[in-house]
């Protein structure tokens, strides 16, 4: 990771789960990290935490489902800091929304951040590094195993499946796109299973307990597991690009 030490970072949904740990992980190593989210507070409480980490943490406010914020958070990193060297597409979520009975308003939103936040994102991030000749920039795209299957008996994630298929989709026409312009810009697709995060919580709000029980089931993955995933990929040598990192529990069935 020394190659990356005073370098930026730009991790998306920064404020749990993944996304915290994360960019914790990167200060830690030494980078320049911005963490966004709609509520910045944790992110704040993080960075002051983290004051005397190798690296930095910024935090900036900025709803990924709308293209203006990003283009916003985007500027200020230029003015700021430079450019984004590394983009960490994290921020993502998922609504207990089947196909039969799931709302419009829900599916869009999905659709917003988990797709096109990605991209806008990806496109602004890529352009920055080649504004500024980063030929050795990463991407990393935060997908899902719901993204390589779908799932039985789960109607609550039949949407966000599709989402992250579309991830899978999006990731393979990324490389293509990069190495078209005989660039070595890395494309990194991680695809966790069941994490013990906050992800499931929100999605059953509405049902106190359910989460807790799920983890019960067999032990889950940890935010920290997943972010060793990232670090693997942005760590390995120039010549080598980690495609895509599947991490399941070792008791998953599925």
């Amino acid at each position: 990771m020394e190659k990356w030490v005073g370098r930026v970072a730009l991790v998306t949904g920064a404020s749990a789960g993944f996304g915290e740990s994360i960019a914790k992980r990167l200060v830690e190593y030494g980078m320049k990290v911005v963490g966004c989210a709609r509520n910045i507070e944790k992110i704040q409480s993080l960075s002051e935490s983290l004051k005397d980490s190798k690296g930095s943490l910024t935090a900036i406010r900025c709803d990924i489902s709308k293209e203006e914020e990003i283009l916003a958070m985007f500027e200020k990193i230029k003015k700021d800091l430079g450019g984004v060297d590394v983009c960490i597409n994290n921020a993502g979520l998922s609504y207990n929304a089947p196909l039969l009975s799931g709302t419009t308003e829900q599916w869009r939103h999905m659709l917003d951040i988990n797709v096109l936040g990605l991209c806008i994102c990806t496109r602004e991030a890529v352009t920055s590094m080649r504004e500024r000749g980063v030929d050795d920039g990463h991407i990393v795209l935060m997908s899902s195993m719901a993204g390589h299957g779908v799932t039985p008996n789960a109607p609550h994630a039949h949407f966000y499946a599709a989402t992250k298929f579309a991830v899978k989709a999006l990731t393979e026409g990324l490389r293509n796109e990069v190495c078209a312009l005989k660039s070595h810009i890395r494309v990194t697709a991680i695809s966790p299973g069941m994490a013990k995060t906050e992800f499931l919580s929100r999605i059953f709000s509405d049902q106190p307990g359910f989460a807790d029980k799920a983890y019960s089931v067999y032990q889950p993955l940890t935010a920290d597991d997943v972010t060793d995933s990232v670090i693997y990929a942005l760590a390995a040598p120039s010549h080598v690009q980690v495609h895509d990192i599947l991490i399941r529990p070792t008791e998953c069935p599925v």
